[in-house]
């Protein structure tokens, strides 16, 4: 499968958002993953069950993923998985799955250990959630994807149940004492999850 990877920086949650589900109606022809980070917000998905509004200036959206309330800020990698899932012959499940053990991959690089939970899409260390991930059907394509917590600010996840878990507290690759950036985390994450798009669509459309 051909994969389009695009850097495009600290971007504004809102204007992100738009421009997915608009590559989405457009039926693109090739999949892409959109790497960024965004201004502080919280956003929430379609569960919405005891949903709390947190009590700060920190602006807040309803927004179309799976999943409840979580906070992005900057330091926090996002990587959005604009993917044909028929196309390409994945289930929503392969794909998370594949989303979780490149960042379980990824950490083991730092002899970090993580894993994953069936009950709770994500990746945990010893916990604490280290990346979160929410997705959105719609056209065929999976679209919105993964957080990855680097070096940010996490006070304001203390202000929510984040993911709808209350008192979950949230780990970042800094508390490592690692030192790398968005930018750097990013471009090796999205190899990774390139190299496994593809060895999952080699096995899957042998003919």
């Amino acid at each position: 499968m051909t994969i389009n990877i695009k850097h495009l920086g600290c971007t504004d949650y809102e204007n992100t958002w738009q421009d997915m589900r608009h590559f989405v109606d457009q039926a693109q022809k090739k999949d892409e993953l959109w790497i960024t980070e965004h201004k502080p917000i919280f956003t929430t998905g379609v569960n919405k069950k005891k949903f709390v509004m947190p009590h700060t200036k920190i602006p807040h959206l309803f927004v179309d993923r799976g999943g409840k309330i979580t906070f992005h800020g900057p330091g926090q990698l996002i990587i959005y998985t604009l993917i044909n899932i028929k196309k390409n012959n994945l289930k929503v499940r392969h794909l998370v799955s594949i989303l979780e053990n490149s960042i379980i991959d990824f950490l083991m690089k730092y002899k970090i250990n993580s894993y994953s939970k069936i009950e709770a899409p994500g990746v945990f260390i010893a916990e604490k959630k280290i990346c979160s991930i929410g997705l959105r059907i719609k056209n065929n394509y999976a679209y919105h994807g993964l957080s990855f917590n680097v070096d940010m600010d996490t006070k304001p996840f203390s202000l929510i149940a984040p993911c709808g878990f209350p008192g979950l507290k949230m780990a970042q690759l800094s508390d490592f004492n690692i030192k790398s950036t968005v930018e750097q985390c990013g471009k090796e994450i999205a190899l990774i999850i390139n190299k496994k798009l593809n060895l999952h669509y080699e096995q899957n459309n042998k003919y």
